[in-house]
């Protein structure tokens, strides 16, 4: 029950009021009680929006107790009012619980009263919480809804987004380094790559996205999502990033950094509803000793610093005291879920990294997260590009892919590269092609996961029982929960993710075909 109640009595004996105040207190029934005596004072104290309970007389002159519960269901259904008389009889009483009374007390036994109060209260609060879980069971069955659209709309954009990466790549590899469309080449190379990092975002909000740690620079991953942030902010903010330089690298899953960096600029917007600054910053810190304004359990160490401040309203120690508990929030309904900060927390604790944040009312709020410095080079980029040659071969490889676009422009890479490549449309066409094939053995088999007749799993398992040292590279635009499904995902598994650039393609073919057979 809350601590302190807001009860409105309607009572016109100055005794009975004052007997009612008396006998809460004698209870203690921690409350304060407005008082009124006719209809006008009643429905204004009820519009300020603050009460809690209605004790109401069931005999007025001018206004019954009967009317107060009436006028109450219809404009406010779930406000408890109870009903304090002295010449109502039982069948009187029934009455008016039927018509919407929580409950009614006889003011000769007053005894009653605080108990009645109480269990009134502790069914309002019951039927918020089942209010509360019902909005949450909905809310998640959308994010559910949500999750199945994306990963067909992934499926469908990232062989899009491959053939527009890869078409890029080779037309750029064609031309002279002066040439004036270069300029053009690479914007839609650029364009593509943003496409791509759109779409894992997507995934990422949908909780269906593949966990791929990389070792990246958190300055360019905050580059590449700066353009997204500056959408969400309302011409009344400033966004200020400033990054430091040379500040060692991380590893985490780049998608997933960007979530963390969207969910605190995005609750950083709400605490300012008049404006105010928001400045991300990153710096490199070598701690050697710990103290307490560092977060809990952190060990001494080098970590890049990642620092989320705004000026807005700041947060009292209560709402710190539940700020990463999942559905918590102080946000209006619908307006927010209540998982951002917990989500958030969760990706950080789960990349090996930790979080700590400082707050007061008036002040604003900074987040300090920090992340193991890690001593390797930045991973290759889905869209990056060498500049040293490709590696090239001559073994006969076969693509199975059912996106004809798709299935082109891979075979055609490979064949640049010296391979024979072979083509099918699906599985079972895959197996045909693999069993009257005459010329030079089969490799190595790029095959996409999910295909109508026969999938690439499937397909796999018939290959592997005739052919045991054929290598098989999968690769697919679905998510990892549908390539679960399939029976896909595995340790032993070669996996490649779409949309992936032709030079990523050459150099995992290569990488595969010179592996020492197990």
């Amino acid at each position: 029950m809350k601590t302190l109640l807001h009860i409105l009595h309607l009572e016109d004996d100055a005794w009975d009021e004052a007997l009612v105040q008396s006998t809460l207190e004698a209870e203690s029934v921690d409350c304060i009680i407005t008082c009124v005596n006719n209809r006008e004072d009643f429905v204004t104290a009820l519009e300020k929006g603050e009460i809690d309970l209605v004790l109401s007389d069931y005999s007025l002159p001018a206004f019954s107790g009967s009317d107060a519960i009436s006028m109450i269901r219809e404009r406010w259904p779930d406000l408890p009012i109870i009903l304090v008389s002295g010449t109502m009889g039982e069948e009187k009483a029934i009455e008016s619980l039927k018509n919407g009374a929580t409950d009614y007390v006889l003011k000769e036994r007053l005894g009653r009263l605080a108990p009645a109060v109480r269990r009134a209260m502790h069914e309002v609060e019951a039927k918020t919480e089942r209010e509360l879980l019902k909005a949450q069971f909905i809310e998640s069955q959308k994010m559910e809804v949500m999750g199945q659209l994306a990963s067909g709309v992934a499926h469908d954009f990232n062989n899009l987004i491959s053939v527009i990466m890869g078409c890029s790549e080779l037309v750029a590899a064609q031309l002279d380094a002066g040439s004036p469309l270069q300029k053009f080449v690479e914007e839609i190379r650029h364009a593509s790559e943003r496409a791509a990092g759109l779409t894992r975002q997507l995934l990422v909000f949908s909780r269906k996205h593949k966990v791929m740690p990389v070792v990246l620079d958190i300055n360019q991953v905050i580059q590449e999502i700066e353009p997204i942030l500056l959408r969400l902010m309302d011409e009344n903010i400033e966004l200020t990033i400033l990054p430091e330089k040379q500040i060692g690298n991380i590893e985490m899953d780049s998608g997933y950094l960007g979530q963390v960096l969207m969910n605190l600029a995005v609750n950083a917007r709400d605490a300012m509803p008049h404006g105010g600054k928001i400045t991300i910053g990153t710096s490199h810190v070598s701690l050697q000793n710990i103290s307490d304004d560092l977060p809990p359990g952190i060990i001494p160490g080098d970590y890049v610093l990642l620092r989320v401040s705004d000026t807005g309203t700041g947060m009292t120690d209560e709402v710190k005291a539940h700020l990463f508990e999942a559905f918590f929030t102080t946000k209006p309904s619908g307006k927010g879920t209540g998982l951002g900060l917990a989500t958030c927390q969760t990706i950080i604790e789960e990349s090996g990294g930790y979080v700590n944040f400082y707050s007061k009312v008036g002040k604003g709020t900074t987040f300090k997260i920090f992340f193991p410095c890690i001593d390797q080079p930045l991973s290759l980029a889905v869209g990056e590009t060498l500049a040293d040659p490709s590696p090239r071969g001559r073994e006969t490889l076969m693509i199975v892919e059912d996106e004809p676009s798709v299935r082109h422009l891979v075979a055609d890479v490979l064949e640049s590269q010296g391979y024979t490549v072979l083509r099918a449309p699906n599985g079972q066409e895959g197996l045909h092609i693999a069993q009257v094939h005459l010329g030079e053995p089969i490799s190595l088999v790029i095959t996409d996961v999910v295909m109508p007749l026969m999938g690439g799993i499937v397909m796999a398992e018939w290959l592997k029982e005739s052919y045991p040292d054929l290598k098989i590279l999968f690769t697919s635009g679905y998510t990892e929960e549908e390539m679960a499904k399939q029976g896909a995902i595995g340790q032993d598994v070669e996996f490649l993710p779409k949309p992936y650039a032709p030079t990523i393609l050459i150099r995992k073919v290569r990488e595969m075909l010179d592996r020492d057979i197990s």
